[in-house]
């Protein structure tokens, strides 16, 4: 596995992790939509998660990681503010998308 490759994968795990540890449990969104803080920290790891996804295509373009664009026109989003990103977006992204991205890029760890 190519080393770019590898820490790729790695720093999206990590970010996910990152998320995951902030939101804590149970995942209510009151308590992330009334901290602007917790909202910062989990865009930060977004775009970082969307940087990261950028490579991965940039080495291997048939990746087997769902949504891809939309991973990274968030990234883009977020750090260009081309629209206003709401926090029921982001939410959505940490409930819907996070727990399939996160075990798509473990089986790819995996391998």
């Amino acid at each position: 596995m190519n080393n770019r490759y590898y820490q790729s994968l790695q720093t999206i795990i990590f970010s996910i992790a990152n998320i995951e540890n902030y939101i804590g449990m149970p995942k209510i969104f009151e308590q992330y939509n009334s901290n602007l803080q917790l909202q910062q920290a989990v865009e930060r790891n977004l775009e970082i998660i969307g940087e990261a996804t950028k490579r991965l295509l940039e080495i291997d373009p048939n990746i087997l990681i769902s949504n891809t664009r939309a991973i990274i026109n968030t990234r883009n989003k977020i750090s260009h503010g081309y629209d206003e990103i709401e926090n029921v977006q982001i939410w959505g992204i940490i409930i819907n998308h996070l727990p399939k991205l996160k075990k798509e890029v473990q089986k790819l760890l995996d391998k």
